[in-house]
C-alpha cells in the first residue's frame, strides 16, 4: 500500500512536485517487486481516491488517497496465486504477513535487477 504523508483525497489536489515524488514512489516499489524474483512482476494496482466530478474532486469526508498493490508471486516466479473478490480487499489467503512481504521489499534494492551491472 502507497499511502501519501500529506492528507490528499484526489490526485487533482497534489501539486506537480508531489505528483513527481509519486510517480518515482511507484516507480521504485515497482523495482522491488521486479528484484523480488528478478522477473517481471506481474500485478494488480488500485488507486483509491475521492470521485471526480466536473474536473473537480468531490470532497469526501475521512477518504484518504492511497494505492493498494496485489501482486500473485508470493513465494517464488512460477507459484501464482491470483486473488479475487473478497481476497482482493478482505480477507486475503497467504503464507506470510503483510509485515513480512513488507520486509522483503523493504530490503530489496530499488535500482531495477536489469540495470545493475555485475
Amino acid at each position: 500500500m502507497v499511502l501519501p504523508t500529506v492528507s490528499f483525497q484526489s490526485l487533482l489536489d497534489m501539486n506537480a512536485s508531489q505528483k513527481n515524488d509519486l510517480a518515482d514512489i511507484l516507480r521504485r516499489v515497482a523495482a522491488r517487486y521486479d528484484n523480488l524474483f528478478q522477473t517481471s512482476f506481474p500485478y494488480s494496482m488500485g488507486l483509491h481516491q475521492a470521485p471526480v466530478r466536473n474536473g473537480t474532486a468531490a470532497e469526501q469526508s475521512g477518504l484518504v488517497f492511497h494505492i493498494h498493490f496485489y501482486p500473485p508471486l508470493l513465494r517464488s516466479a512460477t507459484v501464482r496465486k491470483f486473488m479475487v473478490g473478497f481476497e482482493m480487499l478482505a480477507e486475503s489467503q497467504r503464507d506470510l504477513t503483510a509485515e513480512q512481504a513488507a520486509d522483503r521489499l523493504r530490503s530489496l534494492p530499488e535500482r531495477h535487477y536489469r540495470t545493475r551491472s555485475g
